[in-house]
């Protein structure tokens, strides 16, 4: 594999790329590493994980990583969608009904 340049990018010539797509396409995705593509020494194009480019499309605004962060510390992040409704159902039979 050709050298890794910075920021965890893997360099690679567009020959090569187009001889290994496969392979470099599975790195990008399971190591989370960016892939820059030259031609000719010259950097032409990127191959990022579709997480990566999401989080470049679309940044998560701050507020949701902060609830993002918080569920991870109580555990709520991996209760299943109807563990989920059934706390609401609970939370809701508790509520006074408003008139």
């Amino acid at each position: 594999m050709p050298g890794t340049g910075k920021n965890d990018s893997v360099v690679v010539s567009a020959l090569h790329a187009r001889a290994n797509f496969g392979k470099l396409l599975r790195r990008v995705a399971d190591e989370r590493r960016s892939l820059v593509i030259e031609k000719r020494g010259t950097p032409k194009a990127v191959l990022l994980s579709i997480r990566d480019y999401v989080r470049l499309a679309a940044p998560e605004p701050e507020v949701l990583r902060l609830i993002g962060d918080e569920s991870r510390r109580q555990g709520t992040n991996r209760l299943s969608s109807s563990q989920i409704d059934r706390a609401i159902a609970v939370v809701r039979k508790q509520k006074p009904k408003r008139r």
